[in-house]
């Protein structure tokens, strides 16, 4: 059995980018990290497989629970990591479509 070839660095880009972005995703590895534009700015966005998810968490764009052990997406703007949230994918892709929320205290209704 021959030995296993070991991956060419600097081949092509990752991350679904076209190739007009002229940014280097070398950094990004071979995580499921990509580096996506939104309205607001460029974000880092990670995507969790199940088996990686260990606690509970709740998703900005809905304000909804993500179970454990349910795939995600982290992301968070490309310069401040502190501010990375955990997102239902379907809420992260439609990010860019919703209107700005009001803010609910704690103990409000939810209607």
């Amino acid at each position: 059995m021959s030995p296993r070839r070991k991956p060419r660095k600097g081949t092509g880009t990752r991350g679904g980018n076209s190739g007009s972005d002229e940014r280097n995703i070398e950094d990004v590895g071979l995580s499921f990290e990509s580096i996506e534009e939104h309205s607001d700015g460029f974000y880092k966005v990670r995507r969790i497989t199940g088996s990686s998810s260990s606690k509970p968490y709740r998703c900005p764009g809905c304000d909804q629970l993500i179970p454990t052990a349910t795939p995600h997406i982290v992301a968070w703007p490309e310069e401040d990591i502190e501010s990375r949230r955990h997102w239902h994918s379907p809420c992260w892709s439609k990010k860019d479509q919703r209107k700005p929320r009001t803010e609910r205290t704690r103990n409000a209704p939810r209607f």
